[in-house]
């Protein structure tokens, strides 16, 4: 199976589902917080292993400890993947913290910014 390939991009899809349904409902873990995201899900060709990138509303602190209780419910997340659906192999899961919202919204401040200060140069 190719990486890019229509049953990859399914499995995909199907996998960032139930991992956003456990995390949102299942899990207790007082380090996760309310507003965990599964921004995306890449599960490898061979369907051997599976990185989960998540995002965190917070601070890099919280983010971190975040991190830290998905990588110790990884165990109980893969069980629940391997009830839900019907593959060869279950995917080990690998957790990595996606900076890519935050990065959207500090650039976004960032522009903000610049208009602001070429307007006011502009009324002087």
């Amino acid at each position: 199976m190719r990486k890019n390939s229509i049953k990859n991009t399914r499995i995909n899809g199907e996998v960032q589902k139930i991992l956003a349904e456990v995390i949102r409902g299942e899990i207790k873990d007082p380090r996760i917080p309310e507003f965990t995201s599964i921004v995306s899900v890449e599960v490898a060709p061979d369907l051997k292993n599976c990185k989960a990138y998540v995002s965190v509303l917070g601070d890099d602190e919280k983010a971190a400890e975040a991190l830290e209780g998905l990588k110790s419910a990884a165990g109980f997340i893969r069980n629940r993947l391997a009830r839900e659906l019907n593959l060869r192999n279950t995917p080990d899961i690998h957790f990595y913290l996606d900076q890519s919202i935050a990065y959207g919204v500090d650039m976004s401040k960032k522009i903000d910014e610049v208009i602001r200060a070429d307007e006011e140069k502009s009324r002087q």
